[in-house]
């Protein structure tokens, strides 16, 4: 009894996925959980929010508009600094990923929500998908060309042996840097938030310090989930440039 209590009042129980609705199709469990929850309803929020926002098409925009061509025009200044005009086709593709990021991210601040960006297999799985997109995309454009990309314009022929692998392993890699900087931050952040939070109930009337450093890493926590958002829109569109225009 004191282990199932001690469990539930650890940092890491916030993390831990629970299924809502077991299911198995073919010998494999599929059931329903609560990162599977919250990710359905980040979808619906991004869903309901772009529908409410573009109803109207008013010339003067309310605020429900407003922020919309905000986030449009975040995305696509971003696309146009980092890519260029060649990059207008990615759009959707890059503010969809933006958006789920940065929802994801916001709901796991509510009390009682699940952060499904905090584990490791959804932000690999995510980022995975825009390697092999951006490796796909890049082998379409230049065809056997695209391996030129693993060896430096001007490199002594002497050096290739040494550099090509450095570079072979530095393109496979992005997936896992791409995943691993978005898991680590929100993994690190909300545990440190439930640690000294939990200080603030053991401490009673002495525990204003740590209320008050609470309230300030909530706020950071808060600009960190823009951040990495943010970080994760930004490399994509840096990897899709790298795909369209290699060296």
């Amino acid at each position: 009894m004191a282990e199932s209590s001690g469990a539930g009042h650890s940092p890491l129980a916030q993390f831990e996925i629970k299924p809502l609705y077991k299911l198995e199709l073919g010998g494999y469990d599929v059931s329903f959980t609560n990162s599977a929850l919250f990710m359905t309803l980040a979808f619906l929020l991004i869903t309901f929010f772009l529908l409410l926002s573009t109803k109207k098409r008013a010339t003067v925009p309310g605020r429900w508009q407003v922020m919309a061509e905000l986030s449009y025009e975040f995305i696509a200044s971003l696309i146009r600094d980092t890519i260029g005009a060649d990059g207008r086709k990615y759009f959707p593709f890059v503010f969809t990923a933006f958006m789920f990021i940065l929802v994801g991210n916001l709901l796991g601040m509510m009390p009682y929500s699940f952060t499904f960006t905090s584990h490791i297999i959804v932000t690999f799985a995510l980022a995975f998908f825009i390697f092999i997109g951006v490796t796909i995309i890049a082998i379409v454009k230049h065809g056997l060309h695209f391996f030129s990309f693993f060896l430096p314009p001007g490199t002594p022929w002497l050096m290739a042996p040494l550099l090509i692998p450095i570079e072979v392993i530095s393109y496979l890699s992005r997936p896992i840097s791409l995943s691993v900087r978005l898991f680590a931050n929100m993994l690190a952040g909300h545990t440190l938030l439930k640690v000294i939070a939990g200080f603030v109930g053991l401490l009673g009337f002495a525990g204003v310090m740590p209320l008050a450093l609470v309230t300030a890493l909530t706020g950071l926590e808060i600009l960190i989930a823009f951040l990495q958002a943010y970080v994760f829109a930004i490399l994509t569109c840096l990897y899709i440039n790298d795909a369209l225009h290699l060296h």
